[in-house]
């Protein structure tokens, strides 16, 4: 008796169709432990403004006076410089319409560039928070080991202080763009009916945990499909700088580079107030319905006070930027967020959108959970894969009431008996 081969299903793929679900198998496992690092930090990065807040509350809100007038930014500056021991400088400084925010003093100097590790490529990073009516330090952080500034960075470069980490996350992503699209075709119902509506829209959260796992996998990464994507379009345009050059020319629709305006102070001219005072108070007149004014000292030389008026309470897109000699406090400059075109808009947009402060905080919640949803889609397609390794083959004979018939003396029947109804 010879044995019946097994039952071979027909498929009706085109062969691209097989290359990309091929690639699709096997880019998502050699990507997979990259694409659930960034969709875990990522998730974890989110609201990190909203719990350092809630934890560190009474030094980030402070109390209004009856009359609230701030102190002198000089004076608030010295105070914070000496909570660092006098020996780190102000770099920059983040004041605030809202009454009741402290403002924030941040001090950063880059250590070894070719340490390999992230620890040691930068010197010291701080934080001082200070009330801007009564001159107090409400807090200093170290932000070189602050938890949110660490996840920050693990996302960025996974710690590392080399080209090869950005190479890295940068290509992962890349095929992440792959595989979400693809996965988007592997998706597509045929038809809509009824079942396979329910198969292609809804998780079948009572059936077996194989199914519910298949259904995340692919209900689930549909739904996010479209915001995933935005998050790692806006991550490759960080990773390379030839995709950020496209995104600049197709936004801009033009390879010119945007135009740099050098403006120089003049130590010739120098007054008996405080330069720094009078600027940022310019800045306060002239930013009258901006919610935050963020002030870069100048450094010596010819460099130039630099005050900028963002446009909402979070995000960094849209702002215009002032230019005061340091000597004199005179105002030299002022840049537009209307003078830029559609390729500095766009890229100015980046962070904001890669974080989903664009649409505030319905915004930061999708990006919350198509992140969270991102992280596991490696971990249920690395299981649905496991699944299908694991399938029981099929046996080579069937039990059939015509063909097999388990009795001692049928077995020796004519083998034609058998031949009628093989499977072919």
């Amino acid at each position: 008796m010879s044995p019946t081969k097994p039952v071979q299903k027909k498929t009706n793929k085109s062969q691209i169709r097989r290359i990309s679900d091929w690639l699709h198998l096997w880019l998502g496992i050699a990507s997979g432990l990259i694409v659930l690092m960034l969709g875990v930090t990522g998730c974890m990065y989110v609201f990190q403004k909203e719990i350092t807040e809630l934890i560190h509350r009474k030094a980030y809100f402070v109390d209004v006076p009856s009359n609230p007038k701030t102190l002198p930014l000089s004076l608030l500056q010295t105070n914070a410089e000496k909570a660092l021991g006098n020996k780190k400088k102000i770099g920059f400084i983040s004041t605030y319409r809202m009454p009741e925010r402290a403002w924030e003093f941040s001090t950063y100097k880059a250590g070894n560039p070719k340490a390999f590790w992230y620890f040691d490529s930068v010197d010291y990073y701080d934080l001082v928070l200070v009330n801007p009516y009564t001159g107090k330090v409400t807090l200093v952080a170290d932000y070189k080991y602050e938890f949110f500034s660490v996840v920050k960075m693990i996302h960025w470069s996974l710690l590392i202080n080399h080209p090869i980490a950005q190479q890295l996350i940068g290509w992962s992503t890349f095929i992440f763009v792959f595989l979400l699209i693809s996965g988007m075709v592997m998706w597509w119902p045929k038809n809509l009916k009824k079942s396979n509506f329910d198969k292609s829209f809804k998780v079948k959260w009572k059936a077996k945990f194989k199914r519910i796992n298949y259904d995340m996998h692919n209900v689930l990464g549909f739904y996010v499909m479209i915001i995933c994507l935005m998050l790692a379009l806006t991550g490759l345009v960080w990773a390379f700088q030839w995709f950020q050059q496209i995104v600049y020319v197709v936004a801009a629709g033009t390879t010119a580079p945007p135009k740099v305006v050098e403006i120089k102070s003049d130590s010739t001219k120098t007054i008996k107030a405080v330069p720094f005072d009078i600027a940022f108070d310019q800045a306060k007149n002239i930013f009258k319905n901006e919610d935050r004014i963020g002030v870069s000292p100048a450094g010596g030389g010819t460099a130039t006070i630099n005050a900028t008026g963002y446009r909402g309470e979070e995000t960094y897109w849209d702002y215009d930027i002032l230019q005061f000699d340091q000597y004199s406090g005179k105002l030299l400059h002022r840049t537009n967020q209307s003078e830029k075109n559609g390729g500095e808009t766009l890229i100015g947009m980046n962070y904001d959108i890669h974080v989903g402060a664009i649409l505030g905080l319905p915004g930061k919640i999708m990006a919350f959970f198509a992140s969270l949803i991102a992280a596991s889609l490696p971990i249920t397609g690395f299981i649905i894969w496991l699944g299908k390794g694991k399938k029981k083959k099929i046996p080579q004979r069937r039990k059939n009431k015509h063909t097999l018939i388990h009795n001692k003396h049928e077995i020796f029947k004519p083998n034609f008996s058998i031949n009628r109804f093989n499977y072919p």
